[in-house]
């Protein structure tokens, strides 16, 4: 059975008798551009799935309830774009909820010294952001290791056969040493995008899903990045999202290009891309090489992400673990813009940090966004919440 979103700008799902096939496009409607480029009109996706068998996800386009917790406030919707999301706060016995006005920018920013080393010690006045070279007011601010949605997407292509167990287990290493309170869900890609596991904390059931392997085809990266953001924010219960791409190669497949893919993210305000490049052996200097660093650097600069190239498969264990560090010595800040959330278009954003008894300090944050008007982000609440 096909089910498709009628909405313009949307996920197309493919429910067949095996894992789910997704994809997502742009809105053409949309004019306004990523900084790179314009963002053009994403083709119509293929009407061809070709079935697997591991198991049957639910469809992606369909909104359905997270898992029960105890706590009931627990499960109010916290996904960006529910006007409940917002400034993270910690509550009794670990426990964190969201709270945020509809129109609060709020940025997840890693700090940095000359040498690369973390900087944990800084205060709400160390820094100062602006927006389209305006000043701003910070609102919110915390810093603590507080549990992250994530995605993680697996190149499933005929040239990863040989790299997948050194993956996988890299991956399953990243998730033990990340908070215990994260969930995650499983994307293996190659011509097609599948959802082989659903959001969850089980590490037995994250194994399962990235055994599902079918190396063949090409690499429709892009397609796989847009739709599982649209997964993070239709589905996701943490306030804080990520999404962690590991492929060895350059998109070949995909109905989008790269700045619609960026521009989709960042239409989302979503999450925070950290790449893996695989992109050693001898074409490591080619020019397949050379566009697969310039993607993966850029998907990663433009949502506050990082981007690692390892020189061989035995670094990989040790690229997730820094992987996992850095999303969890993260500063989030909220403001309230300048601008009114009716206002179209591109904003780009600033975040730098001074402070005593440090030098020159490195703020790592999203570019900008594109921002949300509130009858939008009261629409969606209202379609997320009817039974």
């Amino acid at each position: 059975m096909r089910l498709c979103s009628s909405l313009a700008l949307s996920s197309v799902l493919l429910l067949i008798p095996g894992p789910v096939a997704l994809w997502a496009q742009s809105s053409s409607a949309q004019s306004s551009a990523a900084p790179s480029s314009a963002a053009q009109s994403a083709p119509a996706p293929p009407a061809h799935v070709s079935p697997q068998t591991p198991e049957t996800q639910p469809p992606l386009d369909v909104d359905r309830d997270p898992i029960e917790s105890p706590d009931a406030a627990d499960n109010e919707p916290i996904s960006p774009g529910h006007p409940n999301g917002g400034q993270v706060v910690q509550r009794d016995r670990g426990v964190y909820t969201l709270r945020r006005n509809v129109d609060e920018v709020v940025l997840n920013c890693t700090v940095v010294d000359p040498d690369g080393h973390l900087v944990n010690d800084l205060a709400q006045d160390d820094f100062h952001v602006s927006e389209d070279n305006v000043p701003q007011n910070i609102v919110s601010f915390q810093h603590s290791d507080i549990p992250v949605s994530m995605g993680i997407l697996v190149d499933n292509s005929g040239s990863m056969r040989d790299k997948r167990a050194a993956v996988n287990a890299a991956a399953l290493d990243l998730v033990r040493a990340s908070n215990p309170g994260d969930e995650a869900f499983i994307v293996n890609f190659s011509d097609e995008a599948f959802l082989d596991q659903d959001f969850t904390s089980d590490i037995n059931k994250l194994r399962q899903g990235l055994a599902h392997i079918e190396s063949r085809g090409g690499t429709a990266l892009y397609d796989a990045v847009a739709a599982s953001a649209d997964q993070l924010a239709q589905g996701a219960r943490r306030p804080k999202q990520v999404l962690l791409i590991i492929t060895d190669g350059e998109d070949n497949a995909s109905s989008l290009d790269l700045e619609q893919t960026i521009h989709r993210v960042q239409d989302l305000q979503g999450p925070v891309i950290y790449s893996i490049g695989l992109l050693f052996g001898e074409d490591a200097h080619g020019g397949e090489a050379h566009r697969a660093r310039r993607a993966l650097q850029l998907l990663s600069d433009e949502t506050g992400g990082m981007a690692f190239f390892p020189k061989s498969l035995a670094d990989v264990d040790s690229v997730a673990a820094e992987v996992a560090r850095d999303i969890r010595n993260q500063y989030t800040i909220g403001y309230h813009s300048t601008k009114p959330m009716s206002q179209g278009g591109y904003r780009v954003v600033r975040v730098d940090a001074r402070a005593p008894h440090h030098g020159k300090l490195f703020v790592r944050t999203r570019s900008g966004y594109y921002p949300k008007a509130e009858s939008q982000a009261a629409h969606k609440a209202s379609v997320a919440d009817t039974p």
